[in-house]
C-alpha cells in the first residue's frame, strides 16, 4: 500500500498564503501517520507584462479579502510597485528545484517565499532573490543557482503545470490524497483547519487499514 498527500499550489497565490497555516498542520498530521506530502506547483500566472493600475487594484482588493477571511498578514503599502510583472514561474521553479535537491527543505523555502512576498513586499520573481531565500533555507547557494537555471528544471516546472491542468485543477490551493494510485479530493480552495482535519483523519485511518 502506498499513500501520500499531493499539495497543488502556487507560492504567489494569495489564497495559498491564507491556507499556509492549515496546510502546515495537515502535512504534519499526515507525517505523524507516516504519510508524506508531495508539493506540485500550479503556475497561477506565467509570463505577462507589467501590471496596470486597474489590475493592481483588483489584486490588492483580493488580498484584502484573503486577509479578512484567514487572518494572514499582508503588507499592502508599496506592494507590486510600478513595472512589477506578476510572473509566478520563477518562484514555482525555485520550489521544483528545492524538491529535486532536498524534498524536505522545500517546505521551509515555500514558507520563506510566501513571507517575503506577502509580508515583506519583496520581489520573488527574480533569481537572485530566490537563490538568497534558498540559501537561508539551508541550500548551497551555488548548487541551487545552477540547478534553478537548468533547462531540465524549467521542463520539470512546466510538467507540474501541465499535470495540474490535465487533472482539471483550476484553483489553488488544492489538496489531494492518493492511495495506490487513486486520487481523492480533500479540498479545492481555502477551507479552515477544523473542516479539513477530521476529513484527513478519516482518510488516514482508511489508508492505514487498506
Amino acid at each position: 500500500m502506498s499513500a501520500r498527500l499531493i499539495y497543488v499550489m502556487d507560492p504567489m497565490c494569495s489564497w495559498c498564503w491564507g491556507f499556509a497555516p492549515v496546510a502546515e498542520a495537515l502535512i504534519a498530521q499526515a507525517r505523524e501517520a507516516g504519510v508524506p506530502t508531495r508539493l506540485v506547483t500550479g503556475g497561477l500566472r506565467t509570463g505577462g507584462s507589467p501590471l496596470d493600475s486597474a489590475t493592481r487594484k483588483y489584486i490588492l482588493e483580493h488580498w484584502q479579502a484573503v486577509a479578512e477571511a484567514t487572518g494572514q498578514p499582508f503588507r499592502f503599502e508599496g506592494a507590486m510597485p510600478d513595472g512589477f510583472v506578476y510572473d509566478t514561474e520563477p518562484a514555482c521553479r525555485a520550489l521544483v528545484t528545492a524538491r529535486e535537491l532536498d524534498a524536505e527543505r522545500v517546505w521551509p523555502l515555500l514558507a520563506s517565499i510566501q513571507r517575503a512576498f506577502y509580508e515583506q513586499g519583496r520581489d520573488v520573481t527574480t533569481a537572485p532573490q530566490l537563490v538568497e531565500l534558498a540559501e537561508q533555507a539551508g541550500f548551497d547557494r551555488a548548487v541551487f543557482a545552477e540547478a534553478f537555471a537548468r533547462a531540465d528544471t524549467r521542463s520539470a516546472t512546466a510538467a507540474d503545470f501541465a499535470w495540474a491542468q490535465d487533472l482539471g485543477i483550476a484553483g489553488f490551493p488544492t489538496l489531494l490524497a492518493e492511495r495506490n494510485g487513486q486520487l481523492a479530493l480533500l479540498t479545492n480552495g481555502y477551507q479552515p483547519l477544523e473542516h479539513l482535519q477530521p476529513l484527513l483523519g478519516r482518510w488516514l485511518q482508511q489508508a492505514a487499514c487498506a
